[in-house]
C-alpha cells in the first residue's frame, strides 16, 4: 500500500502508517448508547492510513474501497455531501473544535475486510484522527480521542453510536478482553487465563452491504429511550428530558414492576437491554475462569437476544447465525454490529478451522447462491488498539 501511496504522491518524502483495527463486540451489544456495560476485543484486521502532512491546510484523500478523490481545507470543512468521506469531514471538524489545526495530509486510506458490521466506521475515523494529529503535533489523551471520535459519528453523520466502537479500538490489548462500564468509562483490560483452551475469532462475510443508515438503527435507539421515559412516567421518577434518559437510570426491579405497561416492541427493547447487562457479567467471570466455552454459550445468548428482543439482523445474518450454532468447533458468537450490514463473529477452536469454513459455506451458499465470490470466511486473533508509526 506504501507503494501506491507514494505513485500517487511521488515528491513527498515524510511517509507515515496509522492503523486502527477493527472490533468485535461478544457480549454486551446495543447498550452503549443507554449507559450499559460491554466486552470486546480488537482484531488484527483494520483500517490502514499511509499519509504525509501539508503545509497548506489542505486534506487530500484516497480511497483503496471506494472511488473518488476528496478534498478540503482543516479551516473550511464543508457540510455533509453523503459519501464516505463525511466521517473524516466531520472528524476534522470535531477536532478542530478542540485544538488548532494548521496542516492538512495526503492520505490513502484501505480497509483489510469489506464494510459492514466490524465498527469500520469508527476504525477509519481513529485511524484519520491519528494522522491528522501527528501531522498538527497533537497529543490527545485515549479518553479525548475517543471523544472526538464519538463526536463525529454522532454530531456531524448523524448517527446515535455510543462509545463501544472507539473504546475498543483504543484500549483493547491483545490476549485481553475489554471490559467497559459507559456509564462512567470504567476500564478493565482482562488478561486470557493460562488455563483457557485456544482460541481464534472467525469473521463470517455474509456477501450483504448496507449502510449503517441511520433510519433502523436511531429508531432502536429511541424505541430504547421511550421504554425508559414511559417507565419512569410509571413509576413516578424524575423523567427529566427524553433526550438526556437512559435506561441505566431505572433499575431492573422496576422495570419487572411497570414493564407491562410498555408497548410491546419497547418492552422487547427493553428486556434486551436487561438481559446483556446480566449477560456481560456472566461473560466476564467465564472469562475470568478461563471458561471459553461457557463464554461463547453466552455470546450465542446474546445474538439470540438481538434476533428476538432486539429485532436486528438481515435474513442472511440470522442464515449465520443458525448454522454456526450448528456447527463444531464453535464455542459461540453473534451477528456484528447493528445487524444491518454484513457480518457475523464467532469465537471458535482454531483446530476446526477447515472444517468451520467448509461447513459454514457450503450451507450458507446452498441457501443464498446469489452471494458466492462475494461470501467469505477470515480467521483473526486478538490485537492492540490504534497505533502510528
Amino acid at each position: 500500500m506504501i507503494n501506491e501511496f507514494v505513485k500517487l504522491y511521488p515528491d513527498v518524502t515524510d511517509v507515515r502508517t496509522s492503523f486502527c483495527p477493527y472490533r468485535v463486540c461478544p457480549v454486551g451489544a446495543h447498550v452503549d448508547h443507554q449507559f450499559g456495560m460491554v466486552t470486546g476485543f480488537a482484531i488484527d484486521k483494520g483500517i490502514e492510513v499511509i499519509f504525509s502532512p501539508t503545509d497548506n491546510g489542505v486534506v487530500e484523500l484516497q480511497s483503496m474501497n471506494f472511488p473518488g478523490k476528496i478534498q478540503f481545507h482543516v479551516s473550511k470543512v464543508p457540510n455533509k455531501v453523503y459519501d464516505w468521506a463525511d466521517y473524516l469531514r466531520g472528524a476534522t471538524m470535531a477536532l478542530g473544535e478542540k485544538r488548532e489545526l494548521n496542516r492538512g495530509i495526503y492520505a490513502l486510506i484501505c480497509g483489510s475486510l469489506p464494510v459492514g458490521g466490524l465498527s469500520s466506521s469508527a476504525a477509519v475515523i481513529l485511524a484519520y484522527l491519528k494522522a491528522l494529529c501527528t501531522a498538527n503535533d497533537i497529543e490527545l489523551s485515549q479518553r479525548e480521542l475517543i471523544e472526538v471520535a464519538l463526536s463525529a459519528e454522532k454530531d456531524y453523520v448523524g448517527v446515535s453510536v455510543g462509545k463501544l466502537d472507539q473504546s475498543c479500538e483504543v484500549y483493547s490489548k491483545k490476549d485481553h478482553l475489554l471490559f467497559l462500564d459507559t456509564l462512567d468509562d470504567s476500564i478493565e483490560l482482562i488478561p486470557k487465563n493460562i488455563k483457557m483452551k485456544d482460541f481464534e475469532v472467525a469473521i463470517f462475510f455474509s456477501g450483504l452491504e448496507r449502510s449503517l443508515g441511520s433510519s433502523a438503527f436511531n429508531m432502536r435507539v429511541d424505541e430504547l429511550k421511550a421504554a425508559a421515559y414511559a417507565i419512569k412516567a410509571h413509576a413516578g421518577m424524575d423523567y427529566n428530558k427524553f433526550k438526556d434518559t437512559y435506561l441505566r437510570d431505572v433499575p431492573f426491579e422496576v422495570f419487572e414492576q411497570y414493564k407491562d405497561r410498555l408497548p410491546e416492541n419497547w418492552r422487547k427493547r427493553a428486556t434486551h437491554y436487561y438481559g446483556e447487562m446480566d449477560r456481560v457479567k456472566r461473560g466476564v467471570e467465564a472469562w475470568r475462569a478461563g471458561d471459553i466455552e461457557a463464554f461463547g454459550a453466552i455470546s450465542t445468548e446474546s445474538g439470540m437476544s438481538s434476533i428476538n428482543n432486539y429485532e436486528t439482523g438481515s435474513e442472511e445474518l440470522k442464515a449465520i447465525c443458525e448454522i454456526m450454532y450448528e456447527t463444531d468447533g464453535i464455542y459461540g458468537g453473534r451477528f456484528s454490529g447493528a445487524g444491518f450490514k454484513g457480518f457475523c463473529m464467532a469465537l471458535i477452536d482454531p483446530s476446526f478451522k477447515e472444517i468451520i469454513e467448509r461447513e459454514v459455506t457450503a450451507k450458507y451458499l446452498k441457501m443464498f447462491p446469489q452471494y458466492k465470490g462475494k461470501f467469505a470466511v477470515h480467521f483473526c486473533k486478538s490485537a492492540d488498539g490504534c497505533t502510528v508509526k
